[in-house]
């Protein structure tokens, strides 16, 4: 018999995996209406200090996800893109980071490649992921210690282990300086550069399925755009790292973080070392 709680009494994460799963295709089905593929969203749009979108869509998911998730999980407080922080998080074992909308400008034009993004922390790691895309339908999901899904079929990062042949994605100055930092140290590597994946969650997790080989991220994206991405892709044989190859912190006073990469291990040391190699 499987056990639903933890030797704290709280509920255990592999009890909570199933009411999560059901918690993000309910919010999306809040989201979904106001989509329009191809065109642009029905929802109500307005802008946020700093110019970022939101819509109504975006509040909805988080409204509904705030109540659901904590109904499920009292003891855990709350991070996410679309609720005034509370710093009572910093001091709780248990964090649930959410983004409703991961790739709001995506939602917004009626590209598919928007995410729900929701993790859960314990002790400053996560240990239970989702990211979904709802226009296609693709979910994915880790539990810490038990692998990564997409669909319910366990995925694994791919084996590439050199830049050359890599299938790339993200800023374009960042790709440069990768590719200059490795022409420097030998010859510049022949890799096929995927379009950018507008939600960073998307873009990790597509790593994590071994589509792409590496994901690179500017400065300044946020715990709730990383968390759950990052756990299914360390689940996947993975990593999210900075340029100096640290691990990403989470449920810090600042949830922001500096430029990172997303790679599978066996390609971690090459990207860095031509990054580091770009950046001098």
């Amino acid at each position: 018999m499987t056990d639903t709680t933890s030797s704290s009494g709280a509920p255990s994460v592999a009890a909570l995996a199933p009411l999560l799963r059901t918690a993000v295709r309910e919010a999306a089905g809040l989201a979904l209406p106001f989509f329009e593929p191809g065109g642009q969203t029905r929802a109500r749009v307005w802008s946020k200090s700093g110019g970022s979108p939101v819509t109504e869509a975006d509040v909805a998911v988080d409204t509904f996800l705030k109540v659901r998730l904590s109904e499920v999980e009292p003891a855990a407080a709350w991070l996410s893109e679309e609720t005034i922080d509370d710093p009572v998080r910093l001091g709780a074992q248990r964090v649930w980071i959410v983004d409703p909308i991961d790739g709001t400008r995506a939602f917004l034009s009626g590209h598919p490649d928007w995410s729900i993004a929701v993790a859960l922390l314990e002790a400053g790691e996560p240990v239970l992921g989702v990211v979904f895309a709802p226009a296609t339908g693709r979910f994915y999901e880790a539990i810490a210690g038990e692998g990564a899904t997409l669909d319910g079929a366990p995925i694994r990062a791919s084996a590439q282990g050199a830049l050359e042949g890599a299938r790339i994605t993200g800023p374009k100055p960042m790709q440069d300086r990768l590719l200059g930092g490795a022409a420097s140290l030998g010859s510049e590597p022949a890799v096929t550069r995927v379009e950018r994946v507008p939600s960073l969650a998307l873009r990790l997790a597509r790593v994590a399925e071994g589509v792409i080989d590496l994901g690179l991220v500017s400065k300044d994206s946020r715990d709730w755009d990383l968390a759950a991405a990052d756990l299914i892709l360390r689940e996947a044989g993975g990593v999210v790292c900075d340029l100096d190859g640290r691990p990403t912190v989470y449920n810090r006073p600042e949830p922001r973080h500096g430029e990172l990469i997303a790679v599978p291990r066996t390609l971690q040391e090459p990207a860095l070392a031509a990054l580091a190699r770009g950046n001098g």
